[in-house]
């Protein structure tokens, strides 16, 4: 691999997955989204994560999913595919299926229950790295995984495999945030986890964010990142605190809980998880629904 290039800069959507009633996957539906979201200009998608509930897919149904948003992108904006495991064996075995299904890059989240240390960390994620050779984003969410990647071990990763593109950074913590800032190498990633962190780290020269609003509101957030990217803060503040209400009332239960029961009240799709997510509780509901409200997404 030549020189690292940055991987996109902008909003890449975290897509939820729509299944039917039944359960499975919606391709109908699916595709709609896909389009939705480059058709209101973001600037990459991010199937079976999290937010996808890519840990209840089967790994058919995630090769599935991944194909089909490839498929109906067409090459118009990069498609970054889930492939998370707490075994870093199965981890590059998933990898290795998201290029197969074509794929631009992989988002991998830290190993979750395990709690490894930093040096496991480092060999987890290089070992992906070595095994398939394209570009990966790694994901830190300490909040579902039990462990921290320090940026002491994010800036090591991005110094010595020029695969590791970048990370998704979910800790919430400035601190650790801005050290990766100022001492990345030219062309490492580094985007925002969190939807309402995304205006003042792209303020400290992030590159964007992975987001859940981006499923409701693709135009208008991307718009406010793309505002924030390129200095105009006045703007994208106002635009930030307009979207704020809803940014957090996706959170009120876990994600993506909430941002699939707006979506269905929106009338994208149906309002339909895999176990142990269940429907969003009656008082969650009155705020999720407020907050939609406010900006006119439904009566």
């Amino acid at each position: 691999m030549g020189k690292r290039k940055l991987l996109f800069r902008g909003t890449g959507t975290a897509l939820v997955t729509p299944f039917k009633k039944d359960g499975s996957v919606d391709e109908v539906v699916l595709r709609e989204l896909v389009e939705r979201q480059i058709k209101a200009r973001v600037e990459a998608l991010v199937p079976v994560g999290s937010t996808g509930e890519g840990a209840t897919l089967t790994e058919a149904e995630q090769s599935q999913v991944i194909e089909m948003v490839v498929d109906q992108a067409r090459g118009r904006v990069p498609v970054i595919g889930g492939a998370s495991s707490n075994a870093t064996s199965r981890a590059v075995a998933l990898a290795r299926e998201v290029k197969r299904c074509g794929a631009d890059a992989i988002l991998t989240v830290a190993p979750f229950y395990n709690k490894p240390t930093q040096e496991g960390l480092y060999q987890h994620f290089s070992s992906i790295a070595d095994a398939v050779e394209m570009p990966i984003v790694i994901y830190n969410v300490p909040g579902r995984t039990a462990s921290n990647i320090e940026a002491g071990t994010t800036l090591r990763l991005a110094a010595e495999i020029p695969f590791i593109a970048g990370i998704k950074e979910a800790s919430g913590n400035l601190s650790q945030i801005m050290e990766i800032l100022h001492h990345r190498p030219p062309g490492f990633g580094v985007w925002s986890g969190d939807d309402n962190m995304t205006f003042p780290l792209a303020a400290l020269g992030a590159d964007g964010i992975i987001s859940v609003v981006a499923n409701e509101v693709p135009a208008e957030f991307s718009q406010m990142v793309r505002y924030a990217l390129k200095g105009n803060f006045a703007r994208a503040r106002e635009m930030h605190f307009r979207l704020l209400d809803l940014m957090n009332a996706n959170f009120v239960e876990s994600n993506p809980i909430p941002v699939k029961a707006a979506m269905a009240m929106m009338g994208l799709m149906e309002e339909s998880y895999r176990l142990p997510l269940t429907p969003l509780g009656e008082k969650s509901r009155v705020k999720l629904e407020k907050a939609l409200k406010q900006l006119k997404l439904v009566r």
